[in-house]
């Protein structure tokens, strides 16, 4: 089997220490809670353990965890149907300037599936195919999702500066 063909062997030690940080940080963004955020990074990890599925690559696997939790964290919010809001101060943690906070902020202020795609691509730098295989939705879905997106982030920033 050719080295780009290798199957990747589910590593659990591995995988945490290299996608739990990128997990957190876009489960966190769906969530808009981190103490959520970190169950649903935990039960994303757990399906990886007990599922061992075999990986065509490493982007594969990335792509597979990020689905998982995106679908764990659309479960998440289907069954608590509360509306819980990050603080301003838990923001600042994850974020290293005062824009980039006021930023994350909004994002949350958006419907989950605006806010998925554009941390997706804005945050963690995937393209619109590569999102819409990690979301099962068309691209063309994607790109309108992001359009719709900053177009509901430009409302809401006019809204603040007013």
């Amino acid at each position: 089997m050719p080295a780009d063909k290798q199957k990747i062997v589910p590593d659990p030690e591995r995988a945490v220490e290299e996608y739990g940080n990128s997990l957190y940080r876009l489960c966190t963004v769906m969530l808009q809670n981190c103490d959520d955020a970190q169950d649903a990074v935990q039960d994303c990890f757990l399906r990886y353990i007990t599922k061992a599925p075999d990986f065509r690559s490493s982007d594969h696997e990335k792509a597979w965890l990020i689905r998982v939790a995106t679908n764990i964290c659309k479960d998440m919010l289907r069954f608590r149907k509360h509306s819980s809001y990050l603080s301003l101060d838990e923001i600042r943690t994850l974020t290293s300037s005062e824009d980039n906070a006021q930023i994350l902020g909004m994002l949350g202020l958006l419907e989950e599936k605006y806010r998925a795609v554009i941390h997706l691509h804005y945050v963690e730098g995937y393209g619109t195919a590569q999102i819409s295989d990690m979301l099962g939705i068309t691209s063309a879905a994607v790109r309108k999702r992001l359009q719709r997106g900053r177009e509901k982030l430009r409302e809401i920033y006019e809204k603040e500066a007013i």
